[in-house]
């Protein structure tokens, strides 16, 4: 696992490894690129693992919902035969001390493990969703030296709150930016009582609200619609349903 301490003055990272060392980037090839040459659908989920996560709603906290729900992602995923091949997946978490963290790198959806979120400390959403913009455009060039096509990547947004991080406005810009140059499509969710003014910010798309606490019925939307979007031909428009979990806002 990596972690990447953000410190608000400069807006700037360190990346760490086992015992905080300091890592130096090495090329390492990509088995699973090599071995499987079939397009691909990028999905990158950035999740709250804020402290309010822990906050009980109704008796059930959002943490262990979001939890579950991406267990049931895992499961959706693996009895797709289209999925397993096509839809390549990547989680980060922010949380704690402004840190983000890669809780799952890179990973077609035959060998994703639905990693398990804590909750704790601040949101620094901004910095988390600028490393999945990163993330994006470095995966992208990694098809494109293997030689693989590719869907216009995803990225999900999930939050109950919204960023405690400074320069997350500049963040936001960028990502509707890559929005605006069809570089992704993002996907701003929030619960009840989520800043949707802010989360909005980072979308050309209107934010979606959880009805309570959906997060398996959402996620299972996420895995039939990313599942259709992946045997869509490169640059095709692709109409997905309608969520049946929350509510558009505004």
């Amino acid at each position: 696992m990596l972690s990447f301490e953000y410190s608000s003055i400069g807006d700037t990272f360190q990346i760490s490894g086992v015992n905080g060392k300091k890592m130096a980037k090495e090329f390492i090839p990509d088995i699973a690129l090599q071995d499987n040459t079939s397009q691909r659908l990028p999905c990158i989920i950035v999740v709250d693992g804020s402290r309010s996560m822990s906050y009980k709603k109704d008796g059930i906290r959002p943490i262990d919902s979001l939890n579950e729900g991406l267990k049931t992602l895992e499961n959706e995923l693996k009895q797709d035969d289209t999925a397993v091949q096509r839809v390549q997946l990547l989680v980060i978490r922010c949380g704690d001390e402004d840190r983000v963290e890669i809780v799952q790198d890179w990973v077609d959806a035959l060998d994703f493990s639905a990693p398990e979120i804590v909750a704790k400390g601040r949101t620094p959403l901004g910095a988390a969703v600028g490393e999945g913009l990163k993330k994006i455009r470095e995966q992208k060039q990694n098809y494109m030296e293997y030689g693989i096509p590719y869907n216009r990547p995803w990225l999900f947004i999930i939050t109950d709150g919204g960023p405690t991080d400074r320069g997350w406005k500049r963040v936001a810009d960028e990502c509707r930016e890559a929005e605006n140059n069809n570089e992704v499509m993002v996907f701003p969710i929030g619960t009840e009582g989520a800043n949707f003014e802010k989360l909005s910010l980072f979308s050309n798309r209107s934010p979606v609200v959880l009805d309570g606490l959906k997060f398996k019925e959402m996620f299972v939307w996420l895995s039939r619609s990313v599942s259709i979007a992946s045997v869509a031909a490169q640059g095709e428009e692709v109409q997905i349903e309608a969520p049946d979990w929350g509510v558009t806002k505004g």
